[in-house]
């Protein structure tokens, strides 16, 4: 479908595909609602773009990428990529910034910068839709049962966490807010998953996520925890 004020996605990316995997594509645009669904009635489907090779309709984008044995994901299938993309990129910045500060990428800031960091970006995952990423978080987090509002500070007390653990500044509050979310979280995640063996989707990635509720979750906790215990060890001992 190709309009002034419309061009379909997905007929750009079928056409890509099928270039890729070496097909010579005639590409029939569809210019106006009429035509387009004069065309549909007349194949006697519902969507557009449709892929016709040597003749045989084989479907939409979807079909196409199982014609070519490629994944297709379905509606509502959970997947970890969005935390792994999430905590890969923290571990880089984190390997930036101490190449930056200290010309090697092996120092304990790093360690602690990648924590912090994650946490920063788990934030703004949450933060992008607070709305709903309180009421996902309703499923499971013990507190937020209780205290309804909560499901509303906890993203920020996060981010605020995360910043001044970057910062290196007001460490004490820093520990004392990760401290508290983490330990409730990891709690609420621990009960809901291995103790009630409930699959639940998981807040950590915001509420419109598909990741799984379970060792992710448990593991961004317990790296609060981590940083909320070491971060003043380290100021009043390691200086």
């Amino acid at each position: 479908m190709v309009m002034p004020d419309h061009l379909c996605p997905y007929g750009l990316k079928s056409k890509d595909l099928l270039e890729r995997h070496g097909f010579t594509v005639e590409d029939h645009h569809l210019e106006t609602r009429d035509a387009t669904e004069a065309f549909k009635k007349e194949h006697g489907v519902d969507t557009t773009p449709q892929t016709f090779i040597g003749g045989e309709r084989i479907g939409g984008y979807d079909d196409l990428r199982k014609h070519f044995g490629q994944e297709v994901k379905d509606e509502g299938e959970t997947s970890y990529q969005p935390v792994i993309a999430i905590f890969s990129v923290a571990f880089l910045m984190a390997l930036a910034v101490s190449w930056y500060a200290f010309g090697t990428v092996l120092s304990i800031r790093a360690f602690e910068w990648f924590i912090a960091i994650s946490m920063c970006l788990l934030a703004i995952q949450k933060l992008q839709d607070v709305e709903s990423f309180s009421t996902m978080f309703l499923n499971y987090d013990l507190l937020a049962r209780r205290w309804v509002r909560y499901g509303y500070v906890y993203p920020f007390g996060e981010a605020l966490a995360g910043i001044l653990m970057i910062a290196g500044v007001l460490i004490w509050i820093a520990a004392l807010v990760a401290l508290f979310i983490g330990t409730v979280g990891a709690v609420s995640v621990f009960k809901a998953v291995y103790i009630d063996k409930r699959e639940l989707k998981c807040a950590c990635v915001g509420g419109s996520s598909n990741v799984p509720l379970g060792f992710v979750s448990l593991t961004e906790n317990l790296m609060m925890i981590a940083m909320a215990i070491w971060m003043p060890v380290r100021m009043l001992w390691l200086g």
